[in-house]
């Protein structure tokens, strides 16, 4: 019997990661004022029967390559290899047949009540990964520029075309030490018959002396020392036999030689820095030396960072039975500034509907957007969804993803601040910022390149993966001696989930419709990378 199988391809460095057809342009997007992104495309939502994946690479951000297995071996464009990934065709089920997400590591039976964060979604079709955060791109906000002074831009995206009111170097400069001279007085110098000059002066950098030399003459200088009248190039010390009063010079130089003109590196009216550079040592370097104390960037987003449980208590605090330490907002709020955002760690909200109003309004009106990490009730009352509907309501939704596949995401407020909940689950919570609000922050940054970039790695082990949802599982990626890449999940199903989360430095992505990897098998890898 053939089976069609796939192997998950290699995302390009330079695309847009591992989302299918779902990659949001942004090579378009004004950096020199604050405006909002274009409406998310229509609704992707699994629902079944449905179509075949298309392969088409014009419709799909990572190419799969087609495999047939046949027997022991698989062909893939004419070559056999021996391990592959087993795909499941997506019209042989519908989305209200899909079981809930197991543990993937193989250890652990299905769990139908496993999923993370649960709320009545009864008849509600599975949301995609692209949708969701597509409706999330669509709506946050584009801040308007600020001015800051040059150093509190580090990091952040130009937002003016900056010229140059001055030339760099603003005179003519010894570009090392040596002798500056008449390139003709020398043009037969050798080592084995030197020219001799007189030297009639010497000057270091910073003195505004004008100087001048003649034929047969020379002057001594410093690096980045004014140039004399008359001087054409600069000849290395090391070139000569150093002398004080009188110099041998052992070769000839071009016209031009170690000598910085006026102009030569930035001229009056030239552009210092464009729109969308980041600012880095070298850009704020430039701007200093153009004149430039301030500069208009696009600003880091403000992010509030809350989380909701009953069970919650802070760091600290004595933890009685069936308490848990508020993890969330710190953790949160760290990926946050290492995104790039200026987080603010609200903590835990209050266990009554009318201060958490005042609490949310509160933080509405100092963020860009709000993010709240929590569990909410099944079918019963829940304080923090009624607080929410008082302000306007999210609707919550189950996203084809695991772990943590109930989501939700609305504009709150008569300002529509976007309001996105994650899973309240710490490690859920982390893999739902990565792939919904990283990319958003990102974006209200002004960067081009909105998600971590990806590669391809070699599995250590089988993997298993929920039908119909993307796994993402933390693992340890690892360069192989003989090159590319290898990758193992951390731990096993026992084991602390913060602790084994701790130790990876990477995600391993799988695909919806695919269920197993094979021990050799490819998958989609994202490095974790600090400010990556």
């Amino acid at each position: 019997m053939t089976v069609v199988t796939t192997v998950v391809g290699m995302s390009d460095d330079s695309t847009r990661g591992w989302f299918a057809s779902g990659g949001r342009d942004t090579t378009q997007l004004d950096l020199g004022q604050g405006s909002l992104v274009p409406p998310p495309r229509d609704n992707q939502l699994m629902s079944g029967p449905t179509p075949q994946v298309s392969h088409d690479p014009a419709h799909v951000s990572h190419d799969r390559a087609h495999v047939v297995r046949d027997g022991a071996h698989v062909v893939r464009d004419g070559a056999q290899v021996s391990h592959d990934t087993v795909q499941v065709d997506r019209a042989v089920f519908a989305s209200d047949r899909v079981p809930s997400p197991a543990i993937a590591t193989g250890d652990r039976s299905p769990d139908p009540m496993a999923d993370t964060g649960s709320v009545d979604v009864s008849g509600v079709r599975l949301r995609t990964v692209e949708h969701h955060l597509d409706e999330i791109l669509g709506v946050v906000p584009q801040p308007a520029p600020i001015e800051l002074a040059v150093l509190d831009a580090q990091g952040l995206l130009c937002a003016e075309l900056v010229t140059s009111q001055r030339s760099l170097p603003a005179f003519d400069q010894a570009g090392l030490d040596g002798y500056a001279v008449r390139s003709a007085d020398i043009a037969t110098a050798t080592v084995e018959t030197p020219v001799d000059l007189a030297v009639v002066g010497e000057s270091i950098a910073g003195s505004g002396e004008a100087t001048s030399i003649s034929d047969g003459l020379a002057h001594r200088v410093a690096v980045g020392a004014m140039l004399p009248v008359g001087a054409d190039v600069v000849v290395p010390a090391a070139w000569t036999d150093q002398g004080a009063a009188r110099v041998q010079v052992y070769a000839a130089l071009a016209p031009g030689s170690y000598v910085r003109r006026i102009g030569d590196d930035v001229a009056n009216g030239d552009t210092a820095v464009q729109i969308g550079t980041p600012i880095g040592p070298a850009q704020i370097s430039l701007l200093a030396a153009v004149g430039r104390e301030r500069v208009a960037v696009r600003p880091r987003p403000r992010i509030a960072v809350l989380c909701a449980g009953d069970e919650l208590v802070d760091v600290g605090a004595t933890v009685g039975p069936g308490q848990q330490v508020d993890v969330n907002s710190y953790a949160l709020a760290a990926a946050a500034r290492d995104a790039g955002a200026e987080a603010y760690r609200a903590g835990i909200m209050p266990n009554d509907r009318r201060r958490m109003v005042e609490l949310l309004e509160g933080q509405m009106l100092r963020s860009d957007v709000v993010l709240i990490a929590g569990t909410f009730a099944n079918g019963g009352p829940d304080l923090l969804q009624e607080a929410l509907a008082e302000l306007g309501g999210l609707e919550f939704t189950q996203v084809a993803m695991h772990p943590g596949p109930v989501h939700a995401f609305g504009r709150l407020g008569s300002d529509g601040v976007p309001v996105i909940c994650v899973p309240g689950e710490p490690v859920a919570a982390l893999v739902a910022f990565e792939v919904f609000v990283r990319p958003a922050i990102r974006l209200m940054l002004g960067k081009r390149q909105l998600f971590r970039r990806t590669v391809q790695a070699v599995s250590a082990q089988q993997l298993l993966s929920p039908l119909g949802y993307r796994q993402y599982l933390h693992g340890q990626v690892m360069r192989h001696p003989d090159g590319g890449y290898v990758v193992e999940p951390i731990g096993d199903g026992d084991q602390a989930m913060l602790a084994r989360m701790a130790r990876a430095n990477c995600l391993i992505v799988v695909d919806e419709d695919v269920t197993e990897v094979s021990a050799g098998g490819l998958v989609t890898v994202m490095p974790m990378l600090l400010g990556g």
